[in-house]
C-alpha cells in the first residue's frame, strides 16, 4: 500500500488530469464551464472527501454515501462525503474533514490529507466542489452513518475503479421522472454518475500507469 500512496502523493503534487478526465464521465448534455469565470456567478463553495480506506484483507476502497430520498436535486444519489463550506471551517480541507466525520463518523485525526484534485462546478445546485484526497489511518474502520443524511455506505474498491468493465452508459432517471444519458460506474449494482463519477475518474487517471 505504501507504494500506491506515495504514487498518489506524487501525482497530486504535479499537473492533474483535470477537466479532460472529468468529461469522460460527464452526462452527454453537460456544458464545458470555464472555472476561472465562475467567481462572478455566486456559486457555493463546498468540498468532498475522497477517502482511501483499507479493509481487513488489505484491499483499498473508497467509501461512497447514498442519500435518502428527499425533495431536492440530489435525492437518492451516491456521492463522496462532503458539503458546503461553513464559516467555522478553517478552509475547504477543514470542510471535507468535518463533513466526513458528520456523515460517516471518521474523526479528522484518523485522516492524512494527501492532496487535492481539480475543482468541479455542479450547475444544477451551483456548488463549486473541491475534492480532497485523504488516507484513513485506521485499518478496517467501521462507519457511523448520519441518521438523516446517509442511507448507506457503499465501498468502491480501487481495483474495481480501475477495471474498464465497471464503466457503463445508460439512461439515468432524475427528479420529476426525466431521464438523461450518461456514463456511470456500476458499484454493487448501483449507478454512480454525475459529479461523483467525474471526480472518481480523475482519481482513476492518476492511478493508471
Amino acid at each position: 500500500m505504501k507504494q500506491i500512496i506515495n504514487k498518489i502523493k506524487l501525482k497530486l503534487n504535479g499537473p492533474l488530469p483535470g477537466e479532460e478526465a472529468h468529461f469522460v464521465m460527464a452526462p452527454v448534455n453537460r456544458q464545458n464551464y470555464d472555472v476561472n469565470k465562475l467567481q462572478t456567478q455566486g456559486f457555493k463553495q463546498s468540498a468532498v472527501m475522497l477517502l482511501i480506506c483499507e479493509d481487513e484483507n488489505g484491499n483499498l476502497f473508497i467509501p461512497l454515501t447514498q442519500r435518502f430520498t428527499y425533495d431536492g436535486v440530489h435525492s437518492g444519489q451516491v456521492s463522496l462525503p462532503g458539503g458546503k463550506f461553513d464559516e467555522t471551517d478553517l478552509d475547504l480541507r477543514g470542510t471535507a474533514l468535518r463533513e466526513c466525520f458528520e456523515e460517516i463518523g471518521i474523526v479528522p485525526s484518523a485522516i492524512e490529507i494527501l492532496g487535492e484534485l481539480t475543482p468541479l462546478y455542479i450547475p444544477v445546485s451551483k456548488f463549486f466542489v473541491q475534492p480532497i484526497v485523504g488516507l484513513c489511518n485506521i485499518k478496517n474502520s467501521s462507519f457511523n452513518n448520519h441518521e438523516r443524511e446517509v442511507k448507506t455506505v457503499i465501498n468502491f474498491f480501487v481495483n474495481d475503479l480501475l477495471k474498464n468493465e465497471t464503466v457503463k452508459i445508460g439512461d439515468i432517471e432524475i427528479r420529476s421522472g426525466e431521464k438523461l444519458k450518461a456514463p456511470y460506474f456500476e458499484v454493487e449494482g448501483t449507478m454512480v454518475w454525475g459529479a461523483t463519477a467525474m471526480i472518481l475518474n480523475e482519481f482513476k487517471a492518476i492511478l493508471l500507469p
